[in-house]
C-alpha cells in the first residue's frame, strides 16, 4: 500500500474549497533558478504557521497531523531562467485555499517536481528546492528556489558511524549483488520506447564455492515509495543474514515495480503495459541463463510487502503454474468488498463518506484514526496527476478511457465511486474474485501455494480484504495458510524479538522447506 514516508498525489483535478469566492486568492510568487534551460514541471508550494521553533521541513506531510500542512500546486511549461512565477495558492490547495487559512505567518517552501511524480516519493534528483522563507497570509509572498537534488547512487554507501564488521557485511554484499537493467521487448513495444526492468540478482555467499549446485530462488518487490536504492537495503539485509546462517542459501531477485505512474505491480494492464508477462516471459527466463537458478516451480518463490504483497500475491494467482508459492505480507486489497475497509461495489458507494455521512478512514494507530481517505486522496490532488499511492490503482486496475488515461474510479471531489470502472477492477484485477471463479482450473497449479500474512491492526485495515480472500478460498474447499499476527500494524509486522526482519528470515526457512525438504530437515536438526 503505501511506504511510512510518503507524501502523496493522484489524478485529480481541483480542489474545491467553500467561501472560496469570497476571499482574495493568495499569490505566492517564485523566484527560479537563474541556471541555463527552461523549467517545466509541477511547481509545489508547502506552507505550515511559524509557530515557536524551527520550522517543521514543509516537504514532508505526515499521518499522524495530515492538515498540518498546506499544499498548493501549479503546472508551469518552459518558464525562463530567472523568471517569477505567481502561483495562485487558492487554485489548487489542500487542506483549503491558502486565502482560507488563518491569518497569520507561515514558513513555507516551494519544490520544482520535474517529472510530475512527487507523490511517489517525495522529491528526487532532477527536482529543484528552495530554502524555507516566512510569509504572512492572507497577503502571499515570496519564495525562490535555489538548488537541484544531487543524483544518489543506487547502491548506498556504508553508514559513517558503521563498524568495521558492518562495513565488511557491506562490501561482502556488493560483491554478491548484480545489478539487473533488462530492456523488455514486451513493455518497450507498447511504450514505443525502450522500457528497461531494474533490480538486484544477490546470491548466496556459498555460491561460488558450490558450481555444480542450483539454488532455489526468491523474486522480492517492494512496496509503495520503494525504488532501486531501497531494494540495496534489502540485498545487504538477505546476504548478510545467509551469511550467519539465518537464512538458508538462496538466490534472491529484487524487482523494482517503481515508475513514473506508481507502482505497476507487475499486472498486465492496458495503462502500464504487460509488466506480468514481461517478468514471466522475458525476464525469467533470461536470469535463469544467467544464474544458477532452480529453474522448477518448486524452486520459484515470490515475497513482497504491501504493494509489493499484491504484486506476489497476483502472480501466483495469474501464474501458478510457474511459481511454488508466494507469502505475501499487508497486501493491498484483494477483494474490493473492503478496499481499505470500503465496499466497492456497494450501491452507490462513495469512498469519502459512509451512507451516514461519516468520513471514511485510512491510517490509523491501533484504535486512533489519523488520516481520513478524503484527506489523503484530495492531498495528492494538489501534488499531482500522477505516482500517488490512489492514483496508481487507476493506472493499475482501471479501463483506458478516450483521452488515453485511465478511468478514475471514483470522482476526486465528491468521492462517488464509477460503477462501471469497478466492474472492470472485478473482472480483472479483483483476486478473491477471480481466484472463487476459476478454481476449478486453479486448483490442481494453485492450491496449497497461497501464504498471506497481516497485523490485526493494519495501519491501512488491509487486514478485512485478507479475511474476505481466506474466506473465498475456504468456500472452494483451498488450501491457504493466512496468519493474522494480533496487534501488529503494516510497519512492525516483520519484528521478531530484537530483530525488525525476523520474520523474513521465517519465511525464507518456510520456502527453502518447500524447495530442499531433506536439506532444510537436516539444516533445521543438525544432522
Amino acid at each position: 500500500m503505501i511506504s511510512k514516508s510518503r507524501v502523496a498525489a493522484c489524478a485529480a483535478a481541483v480542489v474545491a474549497v467553500a467561501g472560496l469566492a469570497a476571499a482574495e486568492p493568495t499569490l505566492v510568487r517564485v523566484t527560479l533558478p537563474t541556471a541555463p534551460g527552461l523549467y517545466s514541471g509541477r511547481l509545489l508550494i508547502f506552507a505550515e504557521p511559524a509557530v515557536g521553533g524551527p520550522p517543521v521541513k514543509a516537504v514532508a506531510p505526515r499521518f499522524d497531523a495530515p492538515e498540518a500542512v498546506a499544499i498548493a500546486g501549479q503546472d508551469i511549461h518552459d518558464a525562463a531562467p530567472g523568471a517569477t512565477v505567481e502561483v495562485d495558492a487558492d487554485l489548487s490547495a489542500f487542506p483549503k485555499a491558502f486565502s482560507a487559512l488563518p491569518p497569520g505567518p507561515y514558513h513555507i517552501q516551494a519544490v520544482l517536481d520535474v517529472h510530475r511524480h512527487y507523490a511517489y516519493a517525495g522529491p528526487e534528483a532532477a527536482d529543484w528546492v528552495g530554502p524555507v522563507a516566512d510569509i504572512t497570509l492572507p497577503a502571499g509572498g515570496l519564495a525562490r528556489l535555489d538548488h537541484q537534488l544531487p543524483a544518489e547512487s543506487d547502491w548506498p554507501a556504508a553508514p559513517p558511524a558503521a563498524s568495521a564488521a558492518q562495513a565488511a557485511e557491506w562490501a561482502s554484499a556488493r560483491a554478491d549483488t548484480t545489478e539487473i537493467d533488462f530492456a523488455s521487448p514486451a513493455l518497450s513495444a507498447f511504450w514505443g520506447r525502450p522500457i528497461h526492468m531494474r533490480g538486484w540478482v544477490v546470491v548466496p555467499p556459498t555460491y561460488a564455492a558450490h558450481a555444480e549446485e542450483r539454488f532455489p530462488t526468491v523474486y522480492y518487490t517492494h512496496g509503495f515509495g520503494g525504488r532501486l536504492r531501497y531494494l540495496a537495503h534489502t540485498a545487504i539485509e538477505v546476504h548478510a543474514a545467509m551469511a550467519k546462517g539465518e537464512m538458508p542459501p538462496m538466490i534472491w531477485v529484487l524487482l523494482d515495480e517503481s515508475g513514473p505512474t506508481g507502482t505497476h505491480e507487475f499486472a498486465d494492464s492496458v495503462n502500464n503495459g504487460p509488466w506480468g508477462q514481461a517478468l514471466t516471459a522475458e525476464l525469467i527466463p533470461d536470469l535463469e541463463r544467467r544464474w544458477r537458478m532452480d529453474g522448477r516451480p518448486s524452486g520459484r518463490f515470490l515475497n513482497g510487502h504491501s504493494s509489493g504483497g499484491w504484486a506476489t500475491l497476483w502472480l501466483q494467482t495469474r501464474y501458478p503454474k510457474l511459481f511454488g508459492g508466494t507469502w505475501s505480507t499487508s497486501p493491498d486489497p484483494s477483494d474490493f468488498h473492503d478496499f481499505t475497509g470500503i465496499d466497492l461495489y456497494a450501491a452507490n458507494a462513495n469512498v469519502y463518506r459512509r451512507p451516514d455521512g461519516a468520513a471514511y478512514p485510512l491510517v490509523r494507530d491501533h484504535g486512533k484514526v489519523l488520516e481520513s481517505f478524503s484527506q489523503y486522496a484530495r492531498s495528492e490532488a494538489v501534488e499531482g496527476e500522477v505516482g500517488g499511492q490512489i492514483a496508481s490503482f487507476d493506472w493499475v486496475f482501471s479501463p483506458r478511457g478516450a483521452d488515453g488515461r485511465p478511468e478514475p474510479m471514483f470522482d476526486r471531489v465528491t468521492g462517488t465511486v464509477d460503477p462501471q470502472v469497478v466492474a472492470y477492477w472485478r473482472e480483472h484485477f479483483d483476486i478473491a474474485y477471480r481466484v472463487a471463479r476459476d478454481w476449478p482450473v486453479l486448483r490442481p497449479d494453485l492450491d496449497g501455494k497461497i501464504h498471506l500474512i497481516v497485523g490485526t491492526a493494519d495501519t491501512f485495515y488491509l487486514d478485512g480484504a485478507a479475511h474476505r480472500l481466506k474466506a473465498a478460498l475456504d468456500g472452494v474447499g483451498a488450501k491457504s495458510d493466512f496468519r493474522f499476527l494480533p496487534d501488529r500494524t503494516h510497519f512492525d509486522l516483520y519484528k521478531v524479538g530484537d530483530n525488525p526482519h525476523g520474520l523474513l528470515n521465517k519465511i525464507a526457512w518456510e520456502m527453502y522447506a518447500v524447495a530442499r525438504p531433506e536439506a532444510f530437515t537436516k539444516l533445521a536438526t543438525g544432522h
